[in-house]
């Protein structure tokens, strides 16, 4: 019987390779053989075993996948056509992508984008879209090139941070990123960025529930005080659009901010999203995400490296995007 390479988590310690066969495939009605995958945040914690991302075990870790279809017996695919896949559980409750073969439900894929290799479509992956997500939130709250301020990013080296920062530069923002890595000042502003700001300044704050308004929005990717510094610091009927946790599960902040400036807070979650919101932030992502910028941001790396840099990822020692070579390796 075929077997194919996979990362599993046994929930006792780090994920390790095995060679699992056809009979290990979980259930769902297309199968894709995986050519890509990419390195998140939250692949670190569950390759390293340093998180409880996995509802069960064994868990085949990653969060992305694209590849091409193997086999299907749903009308919507066929073999040979191309897919993507983020989020919808993977790693978590369904097996994810860190392998040769995986099987999924159909209403979960996205067709590839035309313009988008599949290398590209993971060196975008989950972090890409969540980064499209938040621009989406922050434009139906009203945030138009028109208007006169500094957009910020906080994270901005990081997976979600780089492409948030390519994308609303390329849209005609301001884009001030947030880091606390001076010596990626450089590749951030190479991505748009006009000017930048230090990890430990916003996340220190002033510790006044108002302070100066100098953001028309932002784009949080690191939660906890620095969220709560960056709420305070938002302009009049500004909005934020928050989606990581690396600095903080809570929020240390007032109610301030939101009655007295009208600030909004909008939460951005890509694993659930429906598909219908998760095609348009890809055909976007298609649209405005430019490609220089996204290969600038990308390294690829094979499939052997993953438990390495999964340790790399949450010490932050990781910048950009890491795409996973799986089939090449």
């Amino acid at each position: 019987m075929a077997t194919h390479r996979a990362l599993v988590s046994h929930g006792d310690g780090p994920a390790r390779f095995e060679e699992l066969s056809e009979t290990d495939l979980p259930d769902g009605d297309v199968t894709v053989d995986v050519r890509y995958s990419s390195l998140n945040y939250k692949d670190g914690l569950a390759v390293t075993g340093n998180g409880k991302i996995a509802r069960r075990f064994p868990m085949v870790c990653g969060i992305d996948l694209a590849g091409t279809v193997s086999a299907s017996d749903s009308p919507q695919f066929e073999p040979g056509d191309e897919v993507v896949l983020t989020g919808c559980g993977l790693s978590e409750t369904h097996p994810g992508g860190y392998t040769e073969r995986q099987r999924v439900r159909s209403d979960w894929l996205v067709r590839k984008p035309e313009a988008l290799t599949q290398l590209r479509t993971m060196a975008i992956g989950t972090a890409g879209l969540t980064a499209m997500l938040c621009v989406l939130e922050l434009e139906e709250a009203g945030l138009s090139p028109d208007l006169d301020g500094e957009v910020l990013v906080t994270g901005a080296a990081g997976g979600v941070g780089s492409v948030a920062v390519a994308i609303l530069a390329h849209l005609g923002y301001r884009v001030t990123a947030a880091t606390g890595r001076p010596e990626a000042h450089d590749y951030l502003g190479r991505l748009g960025a006009s000017a930048f700001v230090g990890r430990e300044e916003l996340a220190a704050g002033s510790g006044r529930p108002l302070d100066k308004q100098r953001w028309l929005a932002a784009v949080d990717t690191v939660g906890g005080s620095t969220l709560a510094n960056v709420l305070a610091q938002t302009s009049y009927r500004g909005s934020v659009a928050a989606c990581g946790m690396a600095g903080g599960t809570d929020l240390p902040a007032s109610i301030m901010p939101f009655i007295l400036r009208g600030i909004g807070l909008h939460g951005v979650d890509s694993v659930q999203c429906p598909t219908a919101v998760r095609t348009k932030a890809w055909q976007r992502l298609e649209r405005d995400l430019p490609l220089e910028q996204l290969d600038e941001s990308t390294t690829v790396h094979s499939f052997d490296d993953v438990p390495r840099l999964a340790g790399e990822i949450l010490q932050g020692g990781t910048r950009g995007r890491v795409v996973v070579d799986i089939a090449g390796s």
